[in-house]
């Protein structure tokens, strides 16, 4: 399979797999947002909640990742630029949601 169709498989799997993340992950922050802090410490401590906004994080940049390295791909011509680019983004799309379920799990 050729990779820009394997691009496009996983941004359309990762895009329609974000969207029950999204209205669950809203509708809870709608329930949740002028609680008291113990309570957000609460929902935010449940073992369902916090692998499903695990999901929702990795998932969230996975989607984003691969969005934004179509824009790299279109519009840097500089290929060691974009090479930097694409590197960069994928390194920060591992750390920070990997920084992010760390601190999770230790809250």
């Amino acid at each position: 399979m050729i990779s820009a169709t394997k691009k496009w498989i996983f941004l359309k799997i990762s895009g329609a797999l974000l969207v029950p993340m999204m209205l669950w992950f809203i509708i809870n922050l709608i329930s949740i947002y002028d609680k008291s802090f113990e309570i957000v410490l609460n929902f935010f401590n449940e073992p369902f909640s916090k692998f499903l906004f695990s999901i929702f994080i990795i998932n969230a940049y996975f989607f984003s990742a691969l969005s934004i390295s179509e824009v790299f791909e279109d519009y840097i011509k500089n290929n060691k630029i974009k090479n930097v680019a694409n590197r960069l983004l994928f390194i920060s799309a591992v750390v920070i949601p990997l920084i992010t379920i760390i601190l999770l799990i230790i809250l």
